[in-house]
């Protein structure tokens, strides 16, 4: 494989048991750079804890994590951090007394390594770039305004930018639609798709709503009990008889116009 095509993320025989339960058995997979990867599967098919062996929370029984060919298995969630993977979660963490732009610059203080430097202002520190991330994300006229005068949309927009503001290879995204209004699940995947694609980003998202899956990812892999049942475009998992009967059903019907009504 060349340099140009090898995977940002390598994941190859990803394993975890709690007990008795194999919450995880021999997952491997890969993503590249500015591909937008959704992982699915029924409650308990092991998605969350897949997340959380990437994002260094919880460590495998076995297998390898590998961000662009380097090993972060069994890392610490912020060294993975440091590495270059951010994170959303699906309830959104924010400091509600804080304005949206401060809750942007503690981060940024953080990822400059200035979080114990007693000179460093955090209302002071990285204006310009916290103004930025924030118009990125279309909340740059939110920006005084404190996180518990948002609205929920409004607060899945900043935890975006919080979550770009280390620069990330790599985004996870934890049901990032959950709670959201169709109209707002559908502009906020656009908006992680449009800046994914022109920052060169890695995505991989978990989520249940199937038009948000269909319509925006490149890729989907699909979990049931552990095991990776399924890979392939969108198409191509839609049909699979598989997981029609495991976790779409037959009764599945995926319209374009049932999308644009949604969104209406």
């Amino acid at each position: 494989m060349s340099a140009s095509t090898a995977p940002l993320l390598a994941v190859e025989g990803l394993t975890k048991s709690f007990g008795g339960v194999h919450a995880v058995r021999n997952v491997s997979f890969a993503l590249t750079a500015g591909e937008i990867l959704a992982l699915i599967g029924p409650n308990g098919a092991g998605k969350t804890t897949c997340f959380n062996m990437l994002n260094g929370q919880i460590t495998p029984d076995a297998g390898h994590i590998r961000l662009e060919g380097r090993e972060i298995t069994g890392l610490a969630p912020r060294e993975v951090w440091r590495r270059g993977v951010g994170r959303t979660f699906q309830i959104t963490a924010t400091f509600p007394t804080m304005t949206v732009r401060e809750n942007v610059q503690v981060v940024l203080v953080s990822h400059e390594g200035q979080i114990f430097n007693p000179w460093c202002s955090t209302p002071t520190f990285a204006l310009a770039e916290a103004d930025r991330l924030l118009e990125l994300v279309g909340m740059g006229g939110f920006a005084e305004r404190p996180c518990g005068e948002l609205a929920y949309g409004d607060l899945k927009r900043l935890e975006l930018a919080v979550a770009l503001a280390n620069r990330p290879k790599l985004l996870l995204m934890d049901e990032p639609t959950a709670g959201m209004a169709p109209r707002e699940r559908i502009e906020l995947m656009r908006l992680t798709a449009r800046i994914a694609r022109e920052q060169k980003i890695g995505v991989l998202f978990t989520e249940h709503d199937m038009d948000v899956v269909f319509e925006h990812a490149d890729r989907v892999i699909v979990l049931n009990r552990g095991m990776l049942i399924a890979e392939g475009t969108p198409a191509e998992v839609r049909h699979d008889p598989q997981v029609r009967a495991i976790y779409l059903g037959e009764g599945l019907v995926y319209d374009a116009r049932h999308r644009e009504d949604s969104a209406t």
